[in-house]
C-alpha cells in the first residue's frame, strides 16, 4: 500500500463512528451531567509494561550506565584534544582523525543502548530504496545507502538521533564516523559534550536565520570541499547530514503551535506530526546541490504510544535505561528523493513540496497506529526486517578507548627512552 493510497483510503468503522458521534452531539440537547474527564497519561499503562527493576536495581543501573557514558565521553574528548594539533599540520589528517573519534562516540551510544536498553528495530521502505536494505546471516540489518546524503526524519523523542546514528553503523561502508547534526546553540556550553560536538563538526544554530545563514554556509562549504589524491583524482569526504525539519521533538505544546500555524496560514494540519519548517532545509540543499544527489526520509514510530500521546511522556532516559522499559520496537519506514526532482529554485514551492511529504508521513503514521505496522517492504524483501541495536562484535566497545590508550602507551615508551638517554649521558 502506497502513502497515496493510505491518505485516500475509505473511512473505517472507527472513522464513521467518530463522524456519527459528532453529528449526534450537534443535534441532541446537551446532557446536564458533565462528561468524565479523559484519562491522563498517568492513567494509561506504559507501552513497555511495568518497570523491570525496583528502585535499588534502577539506581545501580543508573550509576553503572553513567560511569560508562561519562568515562567514554571523557576518553573521546581527551582523544580529540590530543589530535587537535593536526588541524595546523594537515587538515585532511585532522578531519580523518576526528571521524575516528566520532565513530567512537557512535559506538559508545550503540553499546550503551545494547546493554542497558535492548531495542527491537523493525524496518521497511518503498521501492525507492529497493536493494539497499538487507539482513545478514547473523541477524543484523545492513544498509547500502550512499556515502554522501541528507537524512531527514520526524522528531518523536530526544533519542531519535541515537537510533539514526546507529543506522550509520549498519551501513556498508560504515558511516557512523561521518554523521553531522544541527544542534541548538545552547548545547555548546555543556561541559565536555559541547566542545566535543564542536570537534565533531556539528553545526550549532540560534534559530535566527540572519545569524545562522553565514555560519551554516561556512560549515556546509567545508562539507562539500573537494580533495585531491596523489594520482590527481578528486573526491569529497563522506557525509550524512541529519535534519529534523520540525525543529523540535513532538509534544503537546508543539502540536498546539502547529495547529495554530496551520489555521493562520489556511493550510491543512497534521495529526501525528508537527508541520515542518522548510527554510533551513531549503538553504542546506541549495548549498549542497551538486555534491549530494539524494535526500533519505525516515518515518519513525515507537510501539505502544497511544493515539494522541507523545513518546517523550513515556520513553524518558530513566524509563529507557534505568527502569528497563525501552520501546518494545522502534519502527522505520524509508523513502528516497532526488534533489533533481525538488523545486530548489523557489522557496514557496519547496515549502509546499516538503509539506506534502509530511502529509504522506502523517498517513504512514496513521496506518502504523491503526495496524501496528508500516507498509510492508517495497525494497525487494518480503515483509519487514527485524533486528536489534547492537554491534557486529561484542568487543567493539574497546575501540572507544584504544586511541587514548595508544597515546598513553606511546608517551610512556617515549618517557622511558628519554630517561634511559639521560642516564646514559
Amino acid at each position: 500500500m502506497t502513502a497515496f493510497e493510505i491518505r485516500h483510503r475509505p473511512p473505517t468503522v472507527s472513522d464513521s463512528s467518530k463522524l456519527n458521534s459528532k453529528v449526534e452531539v450537534t443535534e441532541c440537547t446537551p446532557d446536564p451531567t458533565p462528561a468524565p474527564n479523559p484519562k491522563s497519561k498517568l492513567d494509561i499503562p506504559h507501552p513497555a509494561g511495568k518497570a523491570k527493576y525496583g528502585r535499588f536495581r534502577a539506581l545501580i543501573r543508573a550509576i553503572t550506565c553513567a560511569i560508562y557514558f561519562i568515562s567514554g565521553c571523557v576518553t573521546v574528548h581527551l582523544t580529540q584534544f590530543l589530535g587537535a594539533p593536526l588541524y595546523y599540520l594537515n587538515r585532511e589528517f585532522y578531519y580523518a582523525y576526528m571521524a575516528l573519534t566520532k565513530a567512537s562516540f557512535g559506538l559508545l551510544m550503540t553499546t550503551m543502548t545494547q546493554w542497558w536498553a535492548p531495542t527491537l528495530i523493525r524496518v521497511s521502505g518503498d521501492d525507492s530504496v529497493a536493494g539497499q536494505l538487507s539482513l545478514t546471516p547473523d541477524g543484523r540489518i545492513q544498509c547500502s545507502f550512499p556515502e554522501r546524503m541528507v537524512m531527514i526524519a520526524n522528531h518523536q523523542i530526544y533519542t531519535d538521533w541515537l537510533y539514526l546514528w546507529w543506522v550509520g553503523y549498519t551501513n556498508n561502508p560504515h558511516m557512523h564516523g561521518h554523521i553531522y547534526i544541527i544542534l541548538k546553540e545552547s548545547l555548546k556550553w555543556i561541559p565536555i559534550i559541547g566542545p566535543g560536538c564542536m570537534f565533531l563538526g556539528f553545526i550549532f544554530m540560534s534559530r535566527k536565520m540572519a545569524v545562522d545563514q553565514p555560519r551554516l554556509a561556512h560549515r556546509l562549504g567545508k562539507l562539500k570541499t573537494r580533495h585531491t589524491e596523489p594520482d590527481g583524482k578528486s573526491y569529497m569526504n563522506p557525509m550524512w547530514l541529519l535534519l529534523f525539519p520540525e525543529g523540535t521533538n513532538l509534544s503537546g505544546n508543539g502540536r498546539v503551535k502547529s495547529a495554530k500555524w496551520a489555521e493562520k496560514m489556511g493550510i491543512k494540519d497534521t495529526e501525528h506530526l508537527m508541520l515542518p519548517r522548510s527554510t533551513g532545509m531549503f538553504f542546506c540543499l541549495n548549498e549542497l546541490k551538486g555534491s549530494v544527489e539524494y535526500v533519505y526520509d525516515c518515518t519513525v514510530a515507537y510501539e505502544g504510544v497511544p493515539r494522541g500521546g507523545y513518546g517523550e511522556d513515556y520513553f524518558t532516559l530513566s524509563s529507557t535505561y534505568f527502569q528497563g522499559r525501552p520501546p518494545k520496537s522502534v519502527n522505520f519506514y524509508w523513502r528516497r528523493f532526488a534533489l533533481a526532482d525538488m523545486p530548489l529554485d523557489n522557496a514557496e514551492e519547496f515549502d509546499k513540496w516538503l509539506r506534502e511529504r509530511w502529509y504522506e508521513k502523517d498517513a504512514l503514521l496513521e496506518q502504523y497506529i491503526s495496524t501496528g505496522r508500516f507498509p510492508e517492504n517495497g525494497a525487494g524483501i518480503k515483509g519487514h526486517i527485524e533486528t536489534e541495536v547492537r554491534t557486529q562484535y561484542w568487543w567493539e566497545f574497546v575501540k572507544i578507548f584504544v586511541m587514548l590508550g595508544s597515546f598513553g602507551l606511546s608517551f610512556n615508551v617515549l618517557l622511558k627512552g628519554l630517561r634511559h638517554f639521560v642516564r646514559g649521558a
